[in-house]
């Protein structure tokens, strides 16, 4: 029996490719996916603390701010209509993601890139013009819809295109962006709120239109992957495509195991209903899991909420937002490293390392805030020392969600679904990271209210319930084929038991026939 999480590479199968220029750009560009959810991260926290937003849309929560600093500061962003304001896209992006799997599967990865982006102009329009919170709510709401696009359609498309040597560095690519995005979001909120007259926020809130222009103009000029051409019956010119992506001629293995895969995945009549056979087991369990737990890892909460939470704990707002614009920086750069060391040291150390240095953090963070507001939230007057203490830690925190929770939870699920249950499994692993996200924005405010200091350790309880998993449940993928992941399920300790001799055989990820060198399709599912 193999050690905890431990694998066999399988095969082996190793297929010729280099990193050309041509799928280095193509993977740059299909990443600024990314940009459209971490703008808008980024930029819900910033102007849910400007004073003239909350002002014209949330006048209790404006107040409640402007009311004697003694009161109560664990709850005075506590407004149910506030929350719904940032927490409505994740719902509706939830939703738009399961009718993605289908546009994706049928007409191919490009096609829901581009309703993404146009989805996503419309909603940062009409935010931008906003008179009423409906106008808010619906701006958001087609903000969701064109989020749920990109999120299921970028991670897999960079799967699918990248050489398997290189797959987790292009495919953090995705959130690279995600974490520029919310960088740039932050640095534009800081410097809209000094605008006089007050109307900085409606600049924050469109500038959504060019992020959304990116991604809409990108996705028409992408070539789309050999897996997508072959799914869809392309044959020749997803061969070329393919000997163009890989810098080399001889791609008629590759090329053979992916028609395989697709032959195999045509068969399959009912994809979300296949999700439930027993050997896709391990698969539907990552596909939940992993979104659940990078969402209770509560660094949503810290990259919603910065400048609201810094300005909880005592920060005046210019300051609250710059505050917000370093744990940005630390964002990108450790998303870096990651891009860096994740096809080197591999999915499963970056998860645990940065599943210890989160569970540091968060514990000394809630210890810090607890001695100075204690349970009724009013902290007196705050030392300058104390403050810097409290960024330091977040910014440490940060940094290891994002060389580890952060890229790894889109990464790992695009990377070990066959391609006859791809596009479902993805629609579910968005699906369920968008629920998440949803709740823990919904109830964030509130449960700091009464939770106080406490949140955080709640969040670090689930840091180390998510290491655990980690630990015992999840096999290493560095460094193999997409094709060929069914592998590493059979061998682990766990999985096993679940995936029999017959599955993922060889050529492909797919239901295959023993025979050397002929596979035997699988039986209708019916």
């Amino acid at each position: 029996m193999p050690a905890a999480g431990g694998f066999d590479k399988g095969t082996g199968k190793v297929y010729p490719g280099n990193l050309t220029p041509f799928v280095t750009v193509t993977c740059i560009v299909a990443a600024m996916g990314g940009l459209i959810f971490g703008y808008d991260i980024g930029i819900s926290g910033g102007v849910t603390s400007m004073a003239p937003f909350l002002k014209k849309f949330f006048h209790s929560v404006y107040d409640k701010q402007q009311a004697n600093k003694s009161t109560n500061q664990y709850c005075q962003y506590d407004s149910e209509t506030l929350t719904l304001f940032t927490s409505s896209l994740y719902l509706a992006a939830l939703l738009s993601s399961l009718v993605a799997s289908t546009v994706t599967r049928k007409f191919g990865r490009k096609l829901s890139m581009l309703f993404g982006g146009v989805l996503f102009l419309a909603g940062g329009l009409i935010n931008g013009f906003a008179k009423a919170v409906w106008m808010l709510i619906l701006g958001r709401i087609l903000l969701g819809f064109g989020i749920g696009f990109a999120n299921q359609s970028v991670p897999l498309y960079l799967s699918e295109m990248a050489p398997y040597k290189f797959r987790g560095a292009l495919n953090i690519g995705f959130q690279l962006s995600i974490t520029v995005g919310i960088l740039i979001a932050n640095v534009l909120n800081y410097f809209f709120a000094k605008i006089k007259g007050g109307w900085g926020w409606r600049l924050s809130l469109g500038g959504a239109i060019v992020p959304a222009l990116i991604i809409t103009v990108g996705s028409l000029v992408l070539p789309d992957t050999p897996n997508s051409m072959i799914e869809r019956g392309e044959h020749n010119e997803a061969k070329r495509k393919l000997k163009r992506v890989r810098g080399v001629d001889d791609v008629d293995e590759e090329f053979d195991d992916l028609v395989a895969a697709s032959e195999a995945s045509r068969l399959v009549e009912h994809p979300w209903r296949n999700l439930l056979k027993r050997k896709y087991r391990p698969h539907l369990t990552v596909a939940i899991l992993i979104p659940f737990f990078q969402q209770l890892t509560g660094i949503n909460v810290i990259m919603f909420y910065a400048p609201v939470l810094f300005n909880t704990i005592g920060f005046a707002s210019d300051a609250s937002l710059m505050s917000a614009v370093i744990t940005g920086i630390v964002n990108v750069g450790a998303t870096i490293v990651s891009i860096r060391y994740v096809d080197k040291v591999g999915r499963r150390f970056l998860f645990l390392e940065g599943g210890i240095q989160m569970l540091i953090c968060q514990i000394a963070v809630a210890a810090f805030i607890g001695a100075k507001f204690g349970v009724d939230g009013n902290p007196g007057d705050l030392p300058k020392w104390y403050a810097i203490v409290v960024v330091l830690f977040i910014c440490i925190y940060v940094a290891g969600f994002a060389w580890s929770w952060g890229p790894l939870g889109w990464l790992v699920p695009s990377e070990i679904f066959p391609l006859e249950i791809r596009s479902a499994a993805q629609s579910i692993n968005v699906s369920v990271n968008m629920f998440f996200t949803f709740v823990v924005a919904q109830i964030f405010l509130t449960m700091l209210c009464h939770f106080k200091f406490g949140l955080f350790l709640f969040f670090a309880f689930f840091v180390i319930v998510m290491s655990i998993f980690i630990y015992f449940f999840m096999p290493e993928t560095k460094g193999i084929p997409i094709e060929e992941m069914g592998q590493v399920w059979k061998t682990h300790w766990y999985w096993s038991r679940f995936v029999g001799p017959d599955d993922f055989v060889s050529a492909g990820n797919l239901e295959m026939g023993r025979g050397k060198g002929n596979a035997t399709l699988p039986v209708k599912d019916v």
